[in-house]
């Protein structure tokens, strides 16, 4: 079957949710359609801020994002940020509260909260959603382009457009529909992909210590290559029975994108990040006339959870004795341990734990109003794109604010061909 639509979003997630309602509110006779694969729209979106949906962060215009193409980056994160997603949710009535780490979640702390409100204008706009569409291939014609798409009956239909709004996503997170087929899609319309990698993710270490599986400790966690600082988060970290887990490492995740990362990744845990080496030994020295008991879980109890201080004690190679028996020398071997505890053997855990897809369509291939160059019409954008943020509601900025960008593009390009 054959219809005729001036403008078809592939994909109903953030970004091509928004970028639907912005192309229906900037063109109110604009025919807008929805191409979802999933039963529903934004089945994404409901996991994210552990259903409390972080949409936004106070510090998003300054955000530092991972990509390969800094300065392709610029025009596009700036028009990211003149687009006020979260002024525009507010003028579509959602009350919002921002926590004491500047992340911003609906009053209500629903994610569910958030896609009605986008259902129900999307509703009020005449907006089509049409679940359960898989897309099949995308032509270019004199007049726009065809999408061939199955219908959830099993049926193929043709949809003529004026323009289209890619906005299929990434790999991470594939038991909400994901499929990296947002990627695959960029690449059949020509576009250069950057390496995909598992992003915001946990990270798998090459000897994890796993009797401290569940075990949480505040830490300063650093990247490093070799013996090269990288990057540093300050934080909670989980240990695992696989590795390192907590939103510091999960941060840290990032900078491990294939051909640009480290070549020998290692995370080094500071458990004292508040004392300088010396003083923390100064500490441990201190304790011993204190200690209530002569093993070292007495010299633990009250600094550190039992079983991490005696991973700690190990990996500084003490001896399993009374700690008065021990040399002077070896609180300052323990204090250096402590401050630089190492995990070598880095690798991110695959797309089911990741937030976020790294890597994707390359930024040089976009227009700053995300446009793909030379394809008139034709857009990109949200996680597709080789852009991911930190934690912390920069990337569902990135996914909205481009939708926005690209949605109103789309629909202003229409009104001055009419």
């Amino acid at each position: 079957m054959h219809f005729v639509q001036q403008i078809v979003i592939l994909g109903g997630g953030a970004a091509g949710l928004a970028a639907a309602l912005a192309a229906a509110q900037t063109d109110p006779s604009a025919r807008v359609t929805v191409l979802e694969r999933n039963p529903r729209v934004g089945k994404k979106l409901l996991a994210t801020g552990n259903g409390r949906c972080n949409l936004d962060n106070e510090e998003s215009a300054k955000a530092r994002y991972f990509t390969a193409d800094p300065a392709a980056l610029g025009p596009l994160q700036q028009a990211v940020n003149a687009a006020d997603p979260l002024g525009w949710f507010r003028s579509l009535g959602l009350y919002t509260r921002a926590d004491d780490e500047g992340r911003i979640y609906p009053y209500s702390n629903q994610a569910a909260d958030v896609l009605a409100l986008l259902e129900g204008h999307l509703a009020k706009r005449q907006v089509e959603l049409r679940t359960g569409c898989r897309v099949l291939t995308l032509s270019q014609n004199r007049g726009g382009y065809t999408v061939l798409a199955e219908n959830a009956e099993g049926g193929t239909e043709h949809l003529r457009a004026d323009a289209v709004i890619c906005a299929m996503g990434g790999e991470a997170g594939p038991q909400f529909g994901t499929d990296g087929f947002g990627t695959k899609f960029a690449a059949q319309c020509g576009g250069r992909l950057e390496p995909l990698y598992p992003c915001l993710t946990a990270l798998q270490c090459a000897r994890p210590n796993k009797s401290l599986a569940g075990i949480r400790a505040k830490a300063r966690a650093a990247l490093l290559d070799g013996t090269h600082v990288l990057a540093e988060e300050l934080g909670e970290v989980q240990f695992t029975d696989y590795g390192l887990s907590g939103i510091c490492i999960m941060q840290l995740s990032g900078y491990l994108a294939p051909g640009r990362g480290p070549k020998k990744p290692a995370v080094e845990l500071d458990l004292f990040p508040a004392l300088p080496e010396q003083e923390l030994a100064a500490l441990f020295t201190a304790r011993l006339p204190q200690l209530a008991g002569n093993s070292p879980a007495d010299f633990w109890c009250g600094l550190l959870h039992a079983k991490l201080g005696r991973a700690l004690w190990a990996a500084a190679k003490l001896p399993d004795k009374d700690p008065h028996m021990l040399p002077v020398q070896s609180w300052q071997v323990l204090a250096h341990t402590a401050r630089h505890w190492r995990f070598e053997g880095l690798t991110p855990c695959g797309w089911k734990q990741a937030q976020v897809t790294g890597g994707g369509l390359s930024l040089n291939e976009l227009e700053p109003d995300f446009q793909f160059k030379g394809c008139p019409g034709l857009y990109f954008v949200g996680e597709t794109l080789d852009c991911t943020g930190p934690c912390g509601g920069f990337n569902l900025h990135w996914a909205f604010g481009s939708g926005l960008v690209a949605g109103r593009s789309a629909a202003a390009r229409r009104k001055k061909k009419k």
